[in-house]
């Protein structure tokens, strides 16, 4: 009888630990749109929606989903996730169609839009300001994710264009950067005013990417997106690059747990020491950049920091945050073993952003950020 009870609590352990330890509420709207009847067909977003939408359950979502939607079922769709938004900690948006900018407006297109006329876009599509500011509404620090593989080439933006005129420098190329609001991340997949591939197999480069790396435990959303672009890149052998950015007050990651990382010690590139060969010495700073105004930072902790008034790094961002001062961004990087270096943001738009690398290839002088680089410990 013990060893009876014993198997069964052992196969509930296993059964608890095969889902996510989630404690916040959980909701996201998943649209898929290939079959589109006035321009060209896609074959991926029915299966890159449908297999982004299980990866979110399984993560513990409360998915709405609506697949080769209408104008009338995607606004159905909208308004049973804006139904759901008021009561939850993270909202997330995955679109997978045609979309396209006019006057640095982003517009996602229901299956059965014309777009004769601009006159058309306000009826037949649907605007993402639209979208991101639902998401916005009663949820202010909430998280907001909005995850956009809209970029394909688009004939009915060309017919658009043709029909506005002397105005038809207005229709841009792809989709442009939408305004990411307190609390909201966004990422495309593909640069601003650039189109993305829908792909020869199952799903687009950008989606295949993302359901690859989206399960990695402890894995935030900026280290999430680092994973994807290599991988979109090499898929496409550079024609396409994922893009994003963030306004997160929090940090998310999708499944809890610890991040799988290689210890700084075995990571030749990235040691500290690496670090510090990378970077430019401060008594012998190279012509493309200025003397700047360096002092010496070190904690009760003993962890020594180069800290750089106006300058930027440039390297691998880990995590995203807001912090009120350097000095609590610097205590971020501090509590981070892999943490090489931060930068804090003292200007708008950047200003009290916190970000922390992982890796720092070089520094460059900007008068929006505050900066330091671990010497050591």
């Amino acid at each position: 009888m013990q060893r009876l009870r014993m198997v069964l609590l052992a196969c509930i352990a296993l059964a608890v630990g095969s889902f996510p330890a989630v404690s916040e509420t959980r909701v996201a709207l998943v649209v898929g749109n290939g079959a589109y009847a006035n321009t060209s067909r896609l074959v991926n977003p029915l299966n890159d929606a449908r297999d982004m939408a299980a990866a979110l359950k399984v993560q513990g979502f409360d998915v709405v989903e609506a697949y080769d939607a209408g104008k009338s079922k995607l606004d159905e769709a909208l308004r049973a996730f804006t139904n759901k938004l008021t009561k939850a900690d993270v909202a997330l948006f995955f679109y997978a169609g045609h979309g396209l900018q006019v006057g640095l407006q982003n517009y996602i297109l229901p299956v059965d839009a014309k777009l004769q006329r601009e006159r058309d876009l306000e009826f037949e599509a649907v605007k993402l300001e639209f979208v991101l500011r639902q998401m916005e509404i009663d949820r202010e620090g909430k998280t907001s994710i909005v995850i956009l593989d809209a970029c394909r080439d688009n004939p009915l933006a060309r017919n658009l264009a043709s029909s506005m005129g002397t105005r038809s420098t207005a229709v841009g190329r792809g989709l442009a950067t939408a305004p990411a609001g307190l609390g909201t991340f966004i990422a495309y997949s593909t640069q601003p005013g650039n189109v993305a591939l829908d792909g020869d197999g199952r799903n687009s480069p950008f989606a295949a990417a993302l359901l690859k790396h989206l399960p990695a435990p402890g894995r935030n959303l900026p280290a999430l997106l680092i994973e994807v672009r290599k991988d979109a890149v090499a898929a496409t052998r550079g024609q396409q690059v994922p893009w994003d950015h963030s306004a997160m007050t929090q940090d998310f990651s999708f499944v809890a747990g610890a991040a799988s990382t290689t210890p700084a010690a075995a990571r030749p590139v990235e040691t500290a020491a690496a670090v510090a060969g990378a970077v430019p010495a401060p008594a012998a700073p190279s012509a493309a950049m200025p003397p700047i105004q360096k002092k010496a930072a070190t904690t009760a902790r003993s962890v020594a920091f180069e800290f750089n008034e106006n300058v930027r790094l440039d390297g691998r961002v880990i995590s995203t945050s807001r912090q009120p001062n350097p000095d609590a961004c610097r205590a971020l990087c501090e509590s981070n073993p892999v943490c090489l270096g931060f930068q804090h943001g003292r200007r708008i738009p950047v200003m009290g952003q916190c970000q922390i690398l992982d890796r720092v290839d070089a520094r460059m002088e900007d008068l929006s950020w505050r900066s330091g680089v671990r010497q050591g410990s």
